[in-house]
């Protein structure tokens, strides 16, 4: 499993661009899915060829919410690719211009070793990877609580893994059981975390990659 972190506040690898929002590239189980789409398409798109990206090469696109910092890329990347599968949560609608749209409600795998949450708290979902260490959770702002998180991702399988937007999260005991923590975009607590778990810790930015 790969994971290149495209959009983010920070940056990591020199000469990309840093922006408020959230998006990544996970590629696994035979498939190279875009996670959220950042804020501005320019940038979104920018930052991809910069790192090699080759947007036709994309699968499936999966939306963990509406709120601009995730969706501002969406449109301007399906300009140059539309021929993918896009799972939404429910609260997003007025997607177009797409091969096909699933709308998620409900814990679901959406293909093999890849599942979601479910729209949790009406607001988010979470995606699971599977990989060989066990699941990998990819967040784009876990706005739910990280409970329910935990819960809803749980019945795949046991979870190895976070990287994403952790927002006001502070139970950092609840992490103490993972083997890898990368927190990234409106995370609040990113000092604490690295505090805590120093050999779990990977910093997040705009072109970081991670090999699970």
């Amino acid at each position: 499993m790969k994971i290149t972190i495209i959009y983010d506040n920070t940056g990591w690898k020199k000469g990309l661009i840093a922006d408020w929002g959230f998006s990544c590239l996970v590629e696994a189980h035979d498939r190279s899915i875009l996670f959220d789409a950042g804020g501005n398409g320019k940038i979104l798109l920018d930052n991809m060829h910069k790192l090699g990206i080759n947007a036709r090469s994309i699968t499936d696109i999966f939306i963990s919410h509406g709120h601009f910092d995730h969706i501002g890329g969406l449109s301007a990347f399906l300009n140059e690719n539309n021929a993918v599968t896009l799972y939404a949560p429910l609260s997003f609608r007025g997607v177009k211009n797409v091969k096909q749209l699933v709308y998620v409600s409900e814990p679901a795998r959406l293909a093999d070793g890849i599942y979601s949450t479910g729209e949790l708290e009406h607001i988010e979902q979470i995606m699971a990877i599977e990989t060989d260490k066990g699941l990998v959770l990819i967040a784009g702002c876990s706005h739910p609580d990280m409970e329910n998180i935990f819960r809803s991702a749980g019945q795949f399988g046991s979870i190895y893994g976070i990287a994403g937007g952790l927002h006001g999260f502070d139970r950092f005991d609840m992490f103490s059981s993972l083997g890898l923590i990368c927190p990234t975009h409106c995370t609040r607590h990113t000092d604490e975390i690295k505090r805590r778990y120093p050999e779990k810790y990977i910093q997040g930015g705009a072109g970081q990659t991670l090999f699970i």
